[in-house]
């Protein structure tokens, strides 16, 4: 058994808390997808009608595949909205941003009603000490470089693999930025948002309501 194993039972798991007629948030990521793919048979099977908001392009390809209904206006309220995580710590506040969707993860995540994150247990910490995405036009990208520094931190331009700038797909580049051991992640938020130049950052303190943990033997728990 996997952490495979364990998205995969997790994400069946956690359609029990999908209904007819809601408006759904699609994160990305291993999990998402793996979600979207037991909600598109789902849906199916039980001949729901839901309207989707995917966060990424890779997310909306995955919906396409399964035939769900996708939209692209953002609603003031979504009903319920599935989505991943590259750290969740002890305070239940997320590090997003891996794969360069933070902006509209975090657009969806603040206008629903109930938030499911998805992540394996090699995701959890008791404080965040990985990267922190920030997305950033690029015309501030020296003068954000300079005052994440000044904030104590040390950031880089994200690449792709031949040494060009990830783009996201709101035209803008990330700046990973590193900030050792993260004790007052609410704090460290505000500080960054407040530099001009400044999109998002990937640092999410709304709390999820449910919080699916796989583990590597193909079995999950379910934190509320």
């Amino acid at each position: 058994m996997t952490y495979d194993d364990a998205i995969k039972a997790l994400s069946n798991d956690a359609l029990k808390l999908v209904k007819n007629h809601q408006t759904i948030g699609l994160g990305s990521g291993r999990a998402a997808t793996a979600f979207v793919k037991s909600l598109s048979l789902f849906v199916k099977k039980n001949k729901f009608s839901i309207k989707c908001i995917p966060t990424s392009l890779q997310i909306k390809l995955e919906a396409e595949k399964g035939k769900l209904h996708l939209i692209d206006t953002v609603l003031d309220k979504i009903d319920i909205v599935f989505d991943g995580a590259d750290q969740i710590d002890k305070g239940k506040n997320l590090i997003k941003g891996g794969g360069g969707a933070l902006l509209r993860e975090n657009i969806l995540i603040n206008a629903a009603k109930k938030v499911v994150i998805m992540a394996d247990d090699s995701k959890f910490v008791t404080n965040f000490n990985r990267d922190v995405p920030v997305e950033v036009h690029h015309l501030a990208r020296n003068t954000v470089a300079k005052h994440i520094s000044k904030i104590g931190g040390r950031s880089r331009i994200r690449t792709l693999d031949r040494g060009y700038p990830f783009i996201t797909e709101n035209g803008n580049i990330i700046l990973d930025c590193n900030f050792g051991v993260i004790k007052k992640p609410k704090l460290l938020q505000e500080k960054i948002k407040k530099i001009s130049g400044v999109l998002e950052v990937g640092i999410f303190t709304r709390k999820p309501d449910i919080i699916y943990k796989a583990r590597s033997t193909g079995k999950f728990d379910v934190i509320k």
